[in-house]
């Protein structure tokens, strides 16, 4: 099976207007549910091919792909999400983003099963992230918007994707 041609991020936002107060997010599916990630990290988007496994990694990390000679660590979001596993298919994307760690940053790539829309979403827009107390961890969502009558779920990367991952993700780089 050959993997879908790459789609480069800045293409993804040409033909859109942005208001002065509002952000754009690329948004995906996942299980059904749209989620959206800050249009200005994502690197690239590219179809799922196969990452390279790497043996004592957490069972959401796909492995490793070689991006144009960079090793880019590989989550599966489902998995990162406690989500049922759903078979990869045509639809099935990777989405390449640029991660930040206090003043470090690094090229990590996220499995997610379509790519969906890119919205311009104000703070007006944007509600906080539900208080579920100290059971459910809610801190790598950046809030909830409206968008055309639908809720989108906005994640922070940074906080999705945290220390552990990219501690690992320096590691494999190496």
């Amino acid at each position: 099976m050959s993997a879908a041609p790459a789609i480069k991020a800045a293409n993804i936002g040409d033909n859109f207007q942005v208001s002065d107060n509002a952000e754009q997010y690329l948004t995906f599916i996942l299980n059904n549910e749209e989620y959206g990630v800050d249009i200005l990290r994502v690197q690239e988007i590219k179809g799922w091919d196969s990452a390279t496994p790497i043996p004592n990694t957490p069972a959401y990390v796909r492995g490793v792909i070689n991006l144009r000679g960079t090793v880019v660590p590989i989550i599966d979001l489902r998995a990162r999400f406690g989500l049922e596993h759903a078979a990869y298919g045509p639809t099935t994307v990777v989405i390449v983003l640029k991660v930040m760690s206090g003043t470090a940053s690094r090229i990590m790539g996220i499995v997610v099963d379509a790519v969906s829309e890119v919205y311009n979403v104000t703070q007006q827009d944007m509600k906080p992230a539900p208080e579920f107390g100290g059971a459910v961890r809610v801190d790598f969502v950046k809030g909830l918007a409206t968008v055309d009558k639908k809720m989108v779920i906005i994640l922070n990367i940074d906080h999705l994707l945290n220390s552990d991952e990219l501690v690992m993700a320096e590691a494999l780089a190496k």
